[in-house]
């Protein structure tokens, strides 16, 4: 069950983690095309996989281009945001596993 808790935690982080790249790209590629060029915004994609046990799986996919956008550095700021924020959770989840595996294997050695 522990095992599970950091899994889960660590694909969200690295989910996470794509999305902030993505959004980097997104900002350097604009910054690089000039205020007046157009750059099609690209949206990270992500699925749910679900293993056979009953757990789920957060795994990063690739990008699509968002239609009719360009990128705007305030929704991208905010892109970050989000993801930072969500990184931090998982963080502190994977923390809270580790802890409870540390409380487990010593409770085992008693």
């Amino acid at each position: 069950m522990t095992i599970d808790l950091l899994d889960a935690a660590a694909s969200g982080m690295d989910a996470q983690r794509a999305a902030l790249d993505v959004a980097a790209r997104n900002v350097a590629a604009a910054e690089a095309a000039g205020p007046n060029a157009d750059y099609a915004r690209m949206i990270p994609d992500f699925r749910v996989l679900d293993a056979d046990d009953g757990d789920a799986r957060v795994q990063f996919t690739g990008t699509h281009t968002e239609r009719g956008t360009n990128v705007d550095i305030l929704t991208e700021m905010i892109a970050v945001m989000n993801a930072s924020r969500a990184y931090e959770s998982d963080a502190s989840i994977f923390d809270v596993g580790k802890t409870l595996a540390e409380k487990t294997i010593e409770l085992e050695r008693l």
